[in-house]
């Protein structure tokens, strides 16, 4: 925890000029500005203190706005025109700095032993969040090896490299134990990579293997190996590569993802539909206002059977009174019901109609061959990480309701298990800590939706039932922003819309400061890391999902390097 002797003036960047704690500190550059990029990750030597932060932004500036717009060059030697330009016209960095750590004075220095006497050891001397700003003049360097390492960790196989620094391509592991304790989102516009910036995430925690995943497969991605329409290269699916761990389950009976078989397949019995999933698809069905007074009635009169019940009855059906002649409701049909139970006969008839596009799902069987559920939340309690793929069953409706029932189920399944080992832990497991993934998440988590489903209460409440989110999403200013708000880490690509980057930033110290490291990120292989699993915000350059990052992910190095070359590649 001591200073490093190195000449750091030899090496430094610039020194610190001014600032404050609430925005950033401002840099005069001693390099020529090319040589530093906006979302570089860099030190400032400050006494006993080192403070370490994010560049944001580069600012020309001049001593009198004269110099800047006089071209000096063409009318002066030179000789004469650079010494006036060092003296004159400058680049400022902007530096948010998110944290400090006492280094102590120079070892070399007499102040040194009686510092070390007052810390016999390196307790209290971790990097903390930043409290005070540096001295003027202290020098500003760019991050070293043993700076990323000392912030970020080792790369390990809890510390996940998610991908390297920009100028001296060292690596930004990821804490995958923090990681899994809080909700978490990817963000990205269309074709920015967010569907290789997952893969790359559940490939690491499957390979870490303290947390159970279930994951959503809307478009049937991530299970299988894939083709990649830019490149053409083979992508590899998760359960390809961890076939032990990984179990594919296919919506409906015999469903295929891919033209291969999975596991096993998912079938809902009719019974497990609530009247509160009909209503979390008021929206995708166009439901009436009446509806849930409909379904009350339902579920009065005939509990858990009232969707198989309802599906029975015919509607519009009539027939002859024997003793009027006149046309009244069959026995069979929902009128008749909706007159015997006291409710609007229009609006049952509606609901019935509109439900119609469930009844007809091959998916939902009023008697499946097994507990596909069941055996689901065992897969998942034992350690083990499932992949439903939609395969033919990609429309909004079915991602609605099946990805909400399941979800609603296993929110009750942990946290019975919760209670049941806070209860009496010598007779009851601890659970397995679970993070369920979901794509096209504004569809579930918008602030209409959000109330319904059981995604909402997970990311609220459930991290205490060891249970929690990682949401995908392009669209990030459409969730609700409660639930935004119950992030801990942010993985975030190029996005275009303001809106959009607003939310990924909201709350968020010196949000205003990252708004443009975030709106000038590449459009592919670049992202912004923030939040609970990262000490500071950084830009990375992500990791290639392909098969030299299986090999270096299982411990071996690359193919044609020795062991060498990718020790200098990854610590720079």
């Amino acid at each position: 925890m001591t200073n490093n002797p190195e000449n750091t003036s030899e090496k430094s960047l610039g020194y610190v000029v001014g600032g404050s704690l609430k925005d950033s500190l401002s840099v005069r550059l001693t390099v020529p500005p090319q040589e530093v990029k906006e979302g570089s990750f860099v030190v400032i030597e400050s006494g006993d203190w080192r403070f370490y932060g994010t560049v944001t932004d580069l600012q020309l500036g001049s001593t009198n706005p004269r110099f800047a717009d006089e071209q000096s060059e063409n009318r002066l030697p030179p000789e004469v025109a650079c010494l006036l330009h060092g003296q004159t016209l400058f680049t400022n960095l902007q530096v948010l700095p998110a944290l400090m750590q006492e280094v102590g004075p120079d070892p070399a220095s007499p102040e040194y032993e009686q510092w070390r006497s007052q810390h016999p050891d390196d307790s209290g001397l971790q990097p903390q969040p930043v409290k005070t700003v540096p001295a003027h003049h202290a020098l500003v360097r760019s991050a070293r090896a043993e700076d990323v390492a000392n912030i970020f960790g080792e790369p390990s196989q809890r510390n996940f490299v998610i991908g390297y620094t920009r100028e001296q391509n060292l690596p930004i592991p990821l804490d995958l134990e923090k990681f899994v304790q809080r909700s978490s989102g990817i963000f990205g516009a269309t074709g920015t990579g967010k569907s290789f910036l997952t893969r790359l995430l559940l490939a690491g925690l499957i390979e870490y293997n303290k947390a159970a995943t279930l994951v959503f497969d809307m478009h049937n991605e991530y299970a299988y190996d894939d083709i990649a329409s830019d490149t053409k290269e083979v992508i590899p699916g998760l359960k390809s590569k961890f076939n032990p761990r990984v179990r594919v389950v296919g919506l409906g009976a015999g469903a295929s993802i891919r033209g291969q078989s999975p596991d096993f397949n998912l079938t809902l019995a009719e019974s497990d539909i609530l009247p509160e999933d009909i209503e979390m698809l008021t929206r995708e069905l166009n439901l009436r206002e009446t509806t849930p007074a409909t379904l009350e009635a339902l579920w009065h009169d005939f509990g858990r059977t009232w969707f198989s019940e309802f599906k029975k009855m015919r509607n519009g059906a009539m027939e002859e009174d024997p003793i009027t002649g006149k046309k009244v409701p069959a026995t069979d049909s929902v009128a008749f019901w909706a007159n015997q139970a006291g409710v609007n006969v229009m609006a049952a008839e509606g609901l019935h109609q509109k439900l119609g596009r469930l009844f007809n799902k091959p998916y939902i069987v009023p008697n499946p061959p097994q507990d596909s559920l069941a055996e689901i939340i065992n897969l998942l309690a034992s350690g083990k990480h499932v992949i439903l793929s939609f395969g033919d069953h990609e429309t909004d409706l079915d991602y609605l309701l099946v990805t909400n029932l399941i979800t609603r189920r296993i929110r009750d399944e942990w946290e019975k298990r919760t209670n049941a080992y806070r209860s009496h832990p010598q007779k009851n497991p601890e659970p397995r800590p679970l993070v369920v993934v979901i794509e096209e998440a504004h569809k579930l988590l918008n602030r209409e939706m959000a109330a319904q489903t059981a995604f909402a209460t997970i990311a609220r409440e459930m991290r205490k039932y060891y249970v929690t989110l990682l949401i995908v999403d392009q669209r990030p200013s459409q969730i609700y922003d409660e639930v935004m708000s119950q992030l801990g880490t942010r993985v975030s690509a190029w996005l275009g819309d303001e809106a959009d980057i607003a939310a990924v930033l909201s709350g968020l110290a010196g949000r205003d400061a990252l708004r443009g490291m975030l709106a000038r990120l590449q459009p592919k292989e670049e992202a912004l890391l923030l939040g609970w699993g990262v000490s500071l915000p950084i830009v990375v350059r992500s990791r290639r999902y392909d098969q030299r990052f299986f090999e270096e992910l299982r411990g071996a190095s690359p193919p044609g390097r020795s062991a060498d070359d990718a020790i200098r590649e990854l610590f720079g």
